[in-house]
């Protein structure tokens, strides 16, 4: 463990944490590192309080935190900087629009020298703009507008799932693709149609529907898909009806021998199974590979049943 973001005001001031204290770190569900304690009696004579910010030390606007909510936030969207290149590292990620070659770096150069002001700017990049920037050649420069032309390949619920709609992830993003099948039944649905899409609650929903409100971001979409993105069928839709694991839960752990935990997951969503995290009474089987810690452990006490990758490969392939 090398570091333990905490960034929730209520938690820093119910654990009484002051700069320059020490701490107790576990790794909550033997993954996630958390401060769970201070060690009070170690404090420093020259502690000193945590205090939230009231602008945005990088744009400057006005910091915001919402009723009922525990996180702050830059109220300056894309005006800000850091924002817009987080929003720009997520668009290209693996897991979202899969720009091989577009690193972090590449994004900070392109944001800070005024080059990208939004996602929809990386398909008008030109070649000789890329040899503007820091140790890029004419290779190097050919290659990421190869990734960004392939890019333009890609599925319905990676496009939902890049434009970074708060609280949409992967599963989210799938889920509505299932359900709408296409970027234009979903920027027009209604809230209660949202909600009945399966995991998707009130909150998740608004925020959905709030996003799509924007005339600013309807026109971002529209900009994507008029430079030629084109979505490929990654998922059955509702209407389909070849969905033969729906109503069952996986977990996965370990290491898979000839697949990804990503691809596993991949392939049972689209089977129409759901995916989680962590094992509980609800979990129907746990898929287990290579060094399985402690989700075997439980499963194993709970009774839930353990297959291996082929077997899931099976019923991957029963109708």
């Amino acid at each position: 463990v090398s570091n333990a973001t905490l960034h929730n005001m209520d938690e820093i001031a119910r654990l009484d944490l002051m700069i320059g204290d020490q701490v107790v770190v576990n790794r909550a569900g033997d993954v996630i590192p958390k401060v769970v304690s201070v060690a009070h009696d170690r404090r420093p004579p020259d502690a000193k309080p945590i205090t939230l910010p009231l602008v945005c030390p990088v744009c400057h606007s006005p910091i915001e935190s919402l009723e009922g909510e525990a996180i702050a936030r830059c109220s300056g969207s894309l005006v800000c900087s850091a924002q817009r290149k987080e929003a720009i590292k997520h668009f290209v990620s693996r897991k979202a629009m899969d720009i091989d070659g577009f690193g972090d770096k590449l994004v900070e150069q392109l944001v800070e020298k005024d080059m990208l002001k939004d996602i929809a700017d990386i398909y008008a990049l030109r070649h000789q703009d890329l040899l503007l920037l820091d140790r890029m050649g004419d290779k190097s420069a050919a290659n990421i507008l190869a990734a960004i032309a392939a890019s333009k390949n890609t599925s319905l619920s990676r496009f939902v799932f890049a434009l970074g709609i708060r609280e949409v992830g992967e599963t989210t993003a799938r889920n509505l693709a299932r359900n709408f099948g296409s970027i234009q039944k979903l920027e027009t649905a209604s809230l209660e149609e949202l909600q009945g899409v399966e995991d998707i609650g009130p909150i998740v929903a608004k925020h959905i529907l709030n996003f799509f409100n924007v005339e600013a971001n309807k026109e971002l979409v529209h900009r994507l898909l008029s430079v030629g993105i084109s979505f490929d069928p990654d998922l059955p839709t509702a209407a389909d009806t070849r969905q033969h694991l729906s109503g069952k839960t996986f977990v996965i752990t370990g290491t898979l021998p000839s697949m990804s935990r990503d691809e596993m997951k991949s392939q049972l969503l689209a089977a129409g199974a759901k995916v989680s995290g962590s094992v509980s009474g609800k979990t129907s089987y746990l898929i287990a590979g290579a060094d399985a810690g402690s989700k075997l452990s439980k499963a194993e006490s709970l009774g839930v049943p353990v297959i291996s990758e082929s077997d899931a490969v099976t019923m991957l392939g029963t109708d």
